[in-house]
C-alpha cells in the first residue's frame, strides 16, 4: 500500500511539478540569461528550481562540512554521482557559485538544455577529448573570485551506495593548471532516493559533506595521478552506506 501511495504522489504531483516548474521558470533563465543575467539566474532561479523540487521529491537534506569554505575562494568542485537528483541536490544546497560541466547529451532535454546552455555551463562531448578540453579551458578566465567549476568526475552515474567508478582526469588537470584547490564532496543518500536507471523513487535523508580543500599551487602536470588519488580517497572517505 504504501509503495502504491508513492507511486502515485510521484506521477500526479513530484513529475507534475518538475515539468511545471522547469517551463515556468526555464523560459524565464532562457530569456534573461541572453540580455546578461545568466549569472544571477544561476544563482537565483536555478537555485530556487533545485530547492523546490527538491523538496517536493521528500528530500531531507543535510550539510556537513561549511566550515572549510573559504568566501571568494574559487575551487574546482568534485563528488560522487548516484543519482539524478544528485544535482538537485548540489545545486540547491551548496552555498557556491559555480558553472556544471556537463555531458552534451543533456543539451538534448527540453528547456532544461536551453537553460543550462544560456547560463553559461560548460558542455562537453566526451566523444571528443580535445574538443572536451577546449570546452573547459574557454571558462578558464571566469573562476576568480568565488566562481566555481563543479565536475563528476566518476564521467556517469554509478549504481551502488559507498562505491566509486574509476575517476577521469579532466578536473584534476584543470585545477593544476590554473592552480585552484579541489574541494571533494561526498553525496549519501541519492541513490536510495531515486536509484539509477529507474524510477523506484522513495523520499529520504540525504547527505552532502565537504571535505577540507586540496591545494595545487605547489603541483605540476606529472601529479594529476595524485591529485585524483587524492580526491578520490577524501570522498570515498566521507561515504555513508
Amino acid at each position: 500500500m504504501i509503495a502504491f501511495l508513492r507511486w502515485l504522489y510521484l506521477w500526479i504531483i513530484a513529475v507534475p511539478c518538475l515539468g511545471l516548474s522547469t517551463l515556468v521558470l526555464g523560459l524565464p533563465i532562457v530569456l534573461l540569461s541572453f540580455l546578461g543575467m545568466g549569472d544571477w539566474c544561476s544563482r537565483t532561479l536555478a537555485v530556487f528550481w533545485a530547492r523546490f523540487n527538491a523538496i517536493t521529491l521528500g528530500m531531507q537534506v543535510h550539510i556537513e562540512g561549511t566550515e572549510h569554505l573559504k568566501d571568494g575562494q574559487s575551487y574546482v568542485l568534485t563528488a560522487n554521482h548516484l543519482s539524478q537528483v544528485d544535482i538537485l541536490l548540489i545545486y540547491g544546497f551548496l552555498p557556491l557559485e559555480f558553472k556544471w560541466v556537463l555531458k552534451k547529451e543533456l543539451m538534448r532535454v527540453p528547456v532544461i538544455g536551453a537553460a543550462c546552455r544560456a547560463m553559461g555551463h560548460i558542455v562537453v562531448d566526451r566523444s571528443n577529448s580535445q574538443a572536451a578540453v577546449a570546452s573547459i579551458q574557454s571558462v578558464a578566465h571566469r573562476l576568480n573570485s568565488g566562481m566555481c567549476v563543479m565536475f563528476f568526475p566518476e564521467g556517469t552515474r554509478g549504481h551502488h551506495e559507498g562505491q566509486l567508478l574509476p575517476f577521469k582526469r579532466g578536473a584534476f588537470r584543470l585545477a593544476i593548471d590554473l592552480k585552484l584547490p579541489v574541494l571533494p564532496m561526498s553525496i549519501s543518500g541519492t541513490g536510495a532516493l531515486l536509484p539509477t536507471g529507474t524510477v523506484r523513487w522513495r523520499p529520504g535523508s540525504v547527505l552532502l559533506k565537504i571535505h577540507p580543500a586540496i591545494e595545487t599551487q605547489d603541483m605540476g602536470d606529472g601529479e594529476v595521478t595524485e591529485l585524483l588519488r587524492k580526491t578520490e580517497s577524501a570522498i570515498q572517505g566521507g561515504l555513508t552506506l
